[in-house]
């Protein structure tokens, strides 16, 4: 087999998951579970993926059982309070809820951890990633209750809060060290790593 046939094989099978989310949202397009669908679904697949090629994601290999774990505590506790806090914004008919646009530039995100950030970020009612620069690390969000400078720099504490936690629960080894490095030399404030937003 020629060189350049085993590199294609080799890709195929490294985007397998991939290629066969592709083949079932096909099929769920068309409504057809039939051998006919699943076929073009295949042929569709393929060529979405040798045409239209992303870049390889590297996972950390690292997970943190007990930090994920209060991760994703923390994380229900935020959306619970986050619509609380929406829907008595929504309610009070004296004033509008302030909004703003904000940058949070982003510490130790690689494309992984700031794809998590986003996602995290998005999902707590009350902001919302409008664009991602990720050459420079940086998220921008629309929040609303925001009136002041201070609530501002308080929802931008809050996103570096989850970055932190993100890092802490699944961010590869050289992200958690120089997290670690940060608390100890009095970069990074801990106490924002505990409290949700």
């Amino acid at each position: 087999m020629r060189p350049e046939t085993k590199r294609i094989w080799r890709d195929i099978g490294m985007q397998l998951p991939f290629l066969a989310w592709l083949i079932v949202l096909w099929m769920l397009l068309w409504a057809q579970f039939t051998v006919l669908s699943f076929l073009t679904g295949l042929v569709v697949a393929i060529f979405v993926t040798r045409v239209f090629r992303l870049p390889t994601v590297e996972l950390s290999g690292r997970v943190n059982l007990w930090y994920a774990a209060l991760f994703v505590a923390q994380f229900l506790f935020a959306v619970l309070r986050g619509a609380v806090s929406v829907t008595a914004q929504v309610f009070d008919f004296r004033r509008q809820p302030g909004t703003a646009i904000i940058a949070v530039p982003l510490r130790y995100a690689d494309d992984l951890v700031m794809t998590h950030v986003a996602v995290v970020s998005s999902l707590i009612p009350g902001s919302l990633v409008v664009e991602a620069d990720r050459d420079r690390g940086i998220l921008y969000l629309h929040v609303i209750g925001v009136r002041s400078r201070e609530d501002v720099e308080k929802q931008r504490q809050g996103v570096l809060g989850w970055e932190k936690r993100i890092v802490r629960a699944l961010g590869n080894p050289a992200q958690y060290r120089r997290l670690k490095a940060d608390e100890r030399a009095g970069r990074v404030d801990p106490a924002t790593i505990g409290g949700a937003r």
